[in-house]
């Protein structure tokens, strides 16, 4: 090699005859600091020395951070055997689960269900939504509050077109709890109890009992907001079932829910605020005397509690699944070896 060393720039070579023969092609390594030479033997076994002379080059000194003798060698080979052993036993005791590839068919299904039946919902409104203000246009060139009147009014038949859709994706949902409680998955139990039990009492106690409420422009904003939030959730676990990751599919399941999520509560919390005069003048669940505790419940002074939790329960879900978007899209940490 060509280089400046004690002599200068000059050309530096040098010779090893080794005590056995080895692979005629070295591999060599450029780094900033020196040149890395690997020759390979030939035949795998010990050599007494490295050179055919029993006297060491001056210019050859060996690298103790490297160096291994025999004894050395099968030492560590015996402890990497019997780790391997070990973790056999180890794996061996642990009782194989009969049922995994019925379960993880189950959550397939699951998944796979309810992403058609949310897909259904939010193709069927989206198409609804276009050809009816579609037909509306002519209207609405006359004012402009003819035609934001009409654009309401256009959304007036929502609960009677997606409810029965609806009712069955949300009742089916209340399986992610029982998922959840039994182990099936690894989501945290109280972030799913607080989403299921919160959707199911907007549709089937608010909207679901009050038929004024079923004709108000809020109906169509509120399926239209959860609808969307779980065309990417639902794939995304019916792919991680069979751990399939598909990136662009992460990253929506991870963002969409950012503005979607607070839309949707806001849009429950404007239904609620609708629904309180209707209950406050039909009394409708509200306890009155005589009952066994000899109190009266009015059920719009429970909605106006409801409110509260409903909004403590979008920051308990919005900080869930913060951190997960921060586990799953944030800079990946690097283990120090």
């Amino acid at each position: 090699a060509q280089g400046h060393g004690a002599k200068g720039d000059n050309i530096y070579e040098f010779e090893i005859e080794f005590l056995e023969p080895v692979e005629p092609k070295p591999v060599c390594r450029m780094t900033q600091r020196q040149l890395n030479i690997t020759v390979q033997k030939k035949e795998s076994n010990w050599w007494e020395r490295l050179t055919k002379q029993e006297k060491r080059p001056l210019f050859l000194a060996p690298d103790f951070d490297r160096w291994l003798d025999e004894s050395d060698a099968e030492m560590e080979l015996k402890e990497k055997e019997e780790e391997k052993i070990n973790k056999m036993k180890i794996e061996s005791r642990v009782p194989k689960d009969p049922f995994k590839h019925l379960k993880k068919g189950y959550l397939i299904m699951y998944n796979l269900v309810q992403f058609l039946g949310f897909s259904w919902i939010f193709v069927n409104m989206t198409v609804r939504l276009f050809i009816l203000g579609k037909g509306n246009m002519e209207i609405h060139l006359f004012s402009k509050m003819i035609g934001f009147l009409c654009l309401t009014d256009s959304f007036y038949d929502t609960f009677h077109t997606i409810s029965d859709m609806m009712y069955f994706c949300q009742t089916l949902a209340l399986m992610e709890i029982m998922n959840s409680l039994i182990g099936l998955v690894r989501s945290p139990l109280i972030p799913s109890v607080v989403q299921v039990f919160g959707r199911n009492f907007v549709l089937f106690v608010i909207l679901g009992t009050l038929e004024e409420m079923q004709s108000k422009p809020v109906v169509f904003f509120i399926f239209y907001f959860w609808s969307i939030t779980e065309l990417f959730r639902y794939p995304y676990y019916m792919l991680s079932c069979i751990g399939i990751e598909w990136k662009p599919l992460t990253w929506l399941r991870y963002t969409v829910w950012i503005p979607l999520y607070p839309l949707g509560g806001l849009a429950e919390a404007v239904c609620i605020v609708q629904s309180i005069p209707i209950f406050s003048e039909t009394g409708k669940f509200s306890l009155g005397l005589p009952n066994p505790l000899n109190v009266t419940i009015q059920f719009p002074f429970v909605l106006q509690i409801y409110l509260i939790a409903l909004f403590l329960g979008v920051f308990v879900n919005f900080r869930h699944l913060y951190k997960q978007r921060k586990q799953h899209l944030g800079p990946k940490k690097r283990k120090m070896k």
